[in-house]
């Protein structure tokens, strides 16, 4: 078998609870497998779920269910590129109002701290562009959004 990267996620205790709101909410995401403890930990029993195999948009990750020790942090997240504001609005709404928070420039927290950078492709192109004048008007016009707005990234990008 060839090398492999997953992602690792640690969680205090909800790793399964997480993995499936991700499936649920992101496409080609799945929770693929769950493995309880065969003994004791520091964390938790044995027999408790320890670890959770998932997918969020294809890639592979593993909930663990490692304890309190260590939070989430801004450090690190995952980017989904949107292809619309409908899609934008869906992902964001889902993870803001299931017990989530906002943040600035398209970026928010799920409810166990995990963050979330929901970018619409076309922002993307825009601020890597090779045109510095639109991707400094596309990034002028991202700063003061939270949610971001397509139209109004668009109507940058149109400004000449």
């Amino acid at each position: 078998m060839a090398i492999r990267n997953i992602v690792c996620v640690w969680y205090d205790k909800d790793a399964l609870e997480a993995a499936t709101f991700y499936a649920n909410t992101f496409p080609d995401s799945a929770v693929t497998a769950v493995h309880h403890a065969p003994g004791d930990y520091p964390a938790g029993q044995e027999g408790a779920v320890l670890t959770v195999e998932f997918t969020v948009c294809g890639v592979a990750c593993v909930g663990l269910n490692g304890g309190p020790a260590f939070k989430h942090n801004e450090a690190f997240s995952f980017q989904i590129q949107t292809t619309d504001q409908a899609e934008t609005d869906r992902l964001w709404n889902d993870i803001v109002g299931n017990g989530g928070q906002e943040s600035d420039c398209g970026w928010c927290k799920d409810r166990w701290g995990v963050s979330w950078q929901i970018s619409p492709r076309v922002l993307i192109e825009a601020v890597t562009s090779t045109d510095k004048a639109l991707a400094k008007r596309a990034f002028n016009a991202m700063m003061p959004m939270k949610k971001i707005d397509i139209a109004t990234i668009e109507a940058a990008i149109a400004q000449a």
